[in-house]
């Protein structure tokens, strides 16, 4: 039986940095997978974390 969803849910973090410089967009999009609580963090999630494309720390935002 499937249960019903919990409160921690899988989001996706995607380099800021990478997305908006269209130059390095052939390289690809530097992201990460995590978890968060939804009822603690309802917003966003930013953090900053290490981009290899970059080859330096950028933050990183929550998409979808």
């Amino acid at each position: 039986m499937a249960k019903n969803k919990g409160v921690r849910i899988v989001v996706t973090l995607e380099c800021t940095e990478c997305r908006s410089n269209t130059d390095k967009r052939s390289q690809g999009v530097s992201r990460y997978t995590t978890e968060k609580n939804r009822r603690n963090t309802t917003e966003r999630l930013e953090i900053k974390k290490f981009c290899p494309h970059d080859n330096k720390m950028t933050v990183h935002k929550e998409i979808k």
